[in-house]
């Protein structure tokens, strides 16, 4: 039996498309911000699996097709960076 490695879903945004509508901020705050422009401001990349459909309709939403929804290999629990893998 082969294990398969969960896959993460990534948001991500076409900045050369965005016209700062701000819908997608409005449609998943918990994700997504807005700059003083109404540019959106990722706050995290990683879609939490509970918030997977108020993404998936952020995305559908965007009037330019500017807002991404991709799925990702999770990364192997022994490829996580340690706390102190960033400390000198």
């Amino acid at each position: 039996m082969a294990m398969t490695r969960a896959r993460a879903h990534v948001l991500a945004v076409d900045f050369a498309a965005c016209d700062g509508h701000g819908l997608c901020a409005e449609l998943l705050p918990e994700l997504i911000g807005s700059d003083e422009w109404g540019y959106p401001v990722l706050r995290d990349s990683t879609v939490p699996p509970d918030l997977l459909a108020h993404a998936r309709r952020a995305v559908a939403a965007c009037p330019v097709m500017a807002l991404r929804l991709s799925r990702v290999p999770a990364p192997a629990p022994d490829q996580l960076p340690s706390r102190t893998s960033w400390r000198r």
